[in-house]
């Protein structure tokens, strides 16, 4: 079910979407060619953001129908950010899909992002065409964050279920919870092969502190697809959000689109 809220200045229709988690996500949706352009946001981060707003205008600029949204307990959308999990925010992206996003799709995940866009293309089989990973996360919260707290923040974890964290983005800290930690063990997907073919382009940063530039190339070789592409930038940080960096997202997503259509 969704309501409709009116346009941004680039005649993005603002939608709400009820989710089935209990949430009502904001989203908005631009029309234009298919494949629609389907971005996936990352942990805290929300659909205004500089990397989705670049590519809003992107789309725009070339008639490219395109998506964004807020998960649940972030930007917009209702919900509590503490009670949300990778397989909350996997549900919710597929609510908005499923109520938005007909026909076929690229998807393009930023830092968890690039995890729960995994488990959509999982979900959604041949209705994704292309993927495009920027500083994709995959398995962070076991392979990262479990293994980054410090025996003080273990004990404390250990004893109240939850803990505050922090990072070079989010100095004030963040809660981590018991929910999103168990959760995340259960959603890991790295272990084993992971069972999409359609192409996919991942962007790192080699100067990233969030993510290790080593993830990348794990995923490049877990993923069962033969088209797949890593590019290291190498003064590149996890938010690959600069002028320049943004211009090779825009370049590396038209080079997907332009694979994928010819299939």
């Amino acid at each position: 079910m969704t309501r409709y809220m009116g346009s941004t200045a680039l005649s993005e229709k603002t939608i709400w979407v009820s989710g089935t988690q209990g949430a009502s996500l904001a989203v908005r949706v631009l029309a234009g060619q298919l494949p629609r352009v389907v971005f996936l946001g990352g942990f805290r981060s929300d659909m205004d953001g500089t990397k989705a707003q670049y590519l809003s205008e992107w789309c725009s600029k070339r008639n490219q129908a395109f998506l964004r949204f807020d998960y649940s307990g972030h930007g917009l959308s209702g919900g509590h950010f503490e009670e949300g999990t990778i397989s909350r925010w996997t549900a919710d992206a597929l609510d908005v899909i499923r109520d938005q996003a007909g026909g076929p799709c690229v998807l393009v995940g930023s830092s968890m992002g690039g995890w729960i866009m995994l488990h959509v293309a999982l979900a959604l089989g041949q209705q994704v065409k292309g993927l495009l990973g920027v500083a994709a996360a995959p398995d962070f919260t076991r392979d990262l964050v479990s293994q980054e707290m410090d025996d003080a923040q273990r004990d404390e974890f250990a004893s109240t279920g939850r803990v505050r964290l922090s990072s070079d983005y989010d100095p004030q800290g963040y809660p981590i919870t018991e929910a999103l930690i168990s959760d995340g063990e259960t959603q890991c997907l790295l272990d084993w092969p992971v069972r999409i073919s359609a192409p996919v382009r991942l962007l790192q940063g080699f100067a990233d502190t969030e993510v290790p530039w080593r993830t990348a190339l794990r995923l490049s070789k877990a993923l069962a697809a033969h088209d797949v592409r890593v590019q290291l930038l190498k003064d590149g940080d996890h938010r690959l959000s600069s002028p320049t960096q943004l211009d090779l997202l825009g370049d590396t997503l038209a080079e997907l689109l332009e694979t994928v259509s010819q299939d």
